[in-house]
């Protein structure tokens, strides 16, 4: 059905779009302001169909997700419990992504490695973490330039508080990640420097620690979470430059 409203949207653009060139003597012409009214309804349709979350006045074009970090079902009771959100926000229709890491259960100790962290196919928790899939690769190029491939997260005292901006990925359009799943691996990614198949595929990231699917949200856990993760990292910054100081 799909495909069909597709198919019906196209040839009533292109008929549009033919008969609007069409020129006329008089500027108030009425079938010339039919056609504009026409070609604005399908232009709306197909804003609806490529980009299906509207906008919401109470965020001023701003549309937020959330992803609730969940441990994997599949994974050993002495492996890392990871808990918490991977927080999105997009300005409505063509902004760049953002995101903030929020997440708790990570290993005390100081010298572990950092954790990679992924945007898998399919939002299918029905085998653990193990059921997402592979990596959303839409564009069917090689790893790390997927656009989820989020890199590697060091995580200190426990935990990963981490904002980063001007991401690859979107919540919008036919290549949204809403209903996707973000991946919490056991490793650290190779960022296919690995020298073997699976580097270009995964990063050699290891097992899937934890997972959530990505939904549809309001703006209060993105302007809760975000002075913390913004503070914490002014601190970190206040720190390096005095140890250089």
């Amino acid at each position: 059905e799909i495909a069909k409203m597709f198919l019906i949207l196209s040839l009533v653009t292109g008929l549009v779009l033919s008969a609007s060139g069409v020129t006329t003597d008089k500027e108030t012409d009425p079938l010339q302001e039919s056609l504009h009214e026409i070609q604005k309804q399908v232009n709306d349709l197909w804003q609806n169909l490529l980009y299906p979350v509207a906008r919401g006045n109470e965020t001023d074009g701003m549309i937020y997700a959330t992803c609730e970090m969940k441990p994997s079902s599949k994974i050993d009771a002495d492996k890392p419990q990871v808990t918490g959100q991977v927080l999105f926000r997009q300005l409505y229709s063509y902004g760049k992504l953002e995101a903030i890491f929020y997440l708790d259960g990570f290993p005390l100790d100081s010298n572990q490695s950092s954790r990679a962290i992924h945007i898998h196919e399919l939002g299918d928790l029905s085998n653990g973490c193990d059921s997402t899939g592979g990596h959303y690769n839409p564009f069917r190029v090689n790893h790390p330039r997927h656009p989820g491939d989020f890199g590697n997260f060091l995580p200190k005292e426990g935990k990963i508080r981490k904002y980063k901006t001007n991401l690859f990925a979107t919540v919008f359009g036919p290549y949204s990640i809403m209903g996707r799943s973000v991946v919490i691996h056991e490793q650290e990614d190779d960022m296919g420097k690995g020298n073997n198949k699976a580097s270009l595929e995964n990063g050699n990231a290891g097992k899937r620690l934890a997972c959530c699917v990505i939904g549809i949200s309001n703006k209060n856990l993105w302007e809760e979470k975000l002075p913390e993760v913004m503070d914490k990292k002014k601190r970190g910054l206040n720190k390096r430059m005095y140890s250089q100081a």
